[in-house]
């Protein structure tokens, strides 16, 4: 959804967002924060969320 400075605000408006930084990513949904992610784990997590929404 964007970058380490601007993502967590964009990721907080999706329905499902993702805000990454250096090897680690911050995944939200419905604006909440719902876990720290790997770098290696990015999309597997990402789309786990999306498939259950």
């Amino acid at each position: 959804m964007g970058c380490v400075v601007n993502g967590p605000g964009e990721a907080k408006d999706a329905d499902v967002g993702i805000a990454c930084g250096k090897g680690r990513a911050v995944l939200f949904k419905k604006g909440e924060k719902i876990g720290v992610i790997e770098e290696g784990d990015f999309i597997e997590a990402l789309m786990r969320e999306v498939e259950r929404f």
